[in-house]
């Protein structure tokens, strides 16, 4: 069977999309699948032993992504697929799932693009808490030969292959920050594409400062994304000062890094901490004990999907009525879904999650690396 499957858009949401391959791969063990994502998450699923082909689209405006988009369908329709599974079911997938006319065509039942596949499976359009990995599995249903087989994180986990080359990388890097195997690494990751999902600032230094004092052994490495890339370099600055002569060389930025090189270093931590965006589901592709903060999200829908044996703390505000929300207006006006999270509970968040992590035993997938 010819399988394609289309993901645009957003890092996090292709995670989300990781453990379909692996399914069909595991009902249908002959299949091919091709997987058509963008630039910005295309990283996540190269490399990934259960998709035979990745085809990456630039996104791109006006006549440029028209003609783009018209040579991308003419290659599609000649690929003679069985089956093609819209996992988006926005305008730009939609149309290219329908230009593919292939014989099977799954996507949601969205209202002015049902048209465009065979087959559609009902996505509610309320935020409820039902997690984004099961709303897509519900996908896979509409498979006629499909088993019926719910997902299950300890078996259908997302995953991110760990890319040898990047791993190297990071330890050139962190060696020549003075980081070794007798340090405890704890990455921060300090921003946020959209506003409403980032904590402020000064709770950031709070939380940096806090966890580097706790141990001697520690480094604080704080990672951040193209969309605010000097929140690092503020936030380390602060809390270096909060820190004092002495000890505030335990503070690492690392700025902007690249995603493969991301998944690499967690790997190779003990904690990651941060809001629901795209490095938190790299992180959750790895071991690594993980604490989410979630203000306009909820955890139900968007926590790490992965063993439930790895550690995972999630922090969010279950009393507030404004949650979820669309995050487009604010109707308290003051953010208080994440400026009502105090660093405090993080703090002891971010200890319990290191504690129940116990000693390294997570980096047993970087050791065949390490030579």
């Amino acid at each position: 069977m010819n399988i394609l499957l289309i993901r645009l858009r957003m890092i996090g949401d292709v995670v989300f999309t990781t453990p379909i391959p692996r399914a069909l791969k595991r009902v249908f063990s002959e299949a091919r699948v091709t997987y058509v994502v963008e630039p910005g998450a295309a990283p996540v699923i190269e490399g990934n032993p259960h998709i035979d082909q990745v085809i990456v689209v630039p996104r791109s405006r006006g006549l440029a992504r028209v003609r783009a988009d018209l040579t991308l369908a003419r290659r599609l329709r000649a690929a003679r697929f069985d089956l093609v599974i819209d996992l988006h079911g926005g305008p730009r997938s939609s149309w290219l799932t329908w230009a593919t006319g292939a014989p099977r065509r799954i996507g949601y039942d969205i209202q002015g693009r049902g048209w465009q596949y065979t087959r559609t499976v009902h996505r509610s359009r309320e935020l409820a808490p039902r997690h984004s990995v099961v709303n897509q599995w519900d996908l896979l249903g509409a498979i006629d030969e499909w088993p019926g087989t719910a997902p299950d994180p300890a078996h259908d986990a997302v995953e991110m292959p760990l890319d040898p080359a990047a791993d190297a990388r990071v330890v050139d890097r962190l060696g020549a920050a003075g980081v070794g195997d007798a340090h405890t690494i704890v990455v921060i990751h300090v921003s946020a594409g959209n506003p409403f999902r980032r904590w402020p600032e000064s709770s950031f230094v709070r939380l940096v400062s806090a966890l580097a004092a706790a141990d001697n052994s520690r480094r604080v490495v704080l990672s951040s994304g193209p969309s605010d890339h000097l929140a690092a370099d503020r936030i380390a600055a602060a809390a270096r000062r909060e820190l004092g002569p002495g000890i505030d060389g335990r503070v690492l930025e690392f700025g902007e890094i690249s995603l493969v090189e991301l998944r690499a270093l967690v790997a190779r931590s003990r904690l990651f901490v941060g809001g629901d965006t795209g490095p938190l589901h790299i992180a959750a592709t790895t071991r690594t004990p993980i604490v989410g903060i979630y203000g306009p999200t909820l955890a139900a829908r968007s926590a790490p999907w992965r063993d439930p044996q790895a550690v995972t703390e999630s922090v969010q505000r279950d009393e507030l009525t404004c949650r979820p929300c669309d995050q487009r207006v604010c109707a308290p006006g003051d953010f208080r879904c994440l400026t009502g999270i105090g660093p405090d509970t993080v703090i002891a968040a971010a200890e319990r999650a290191i504690a129940a992590g116990g000693a390294r035993a997570h980096r047993a997938e970087t050791r065949a690396y390490a030579s």
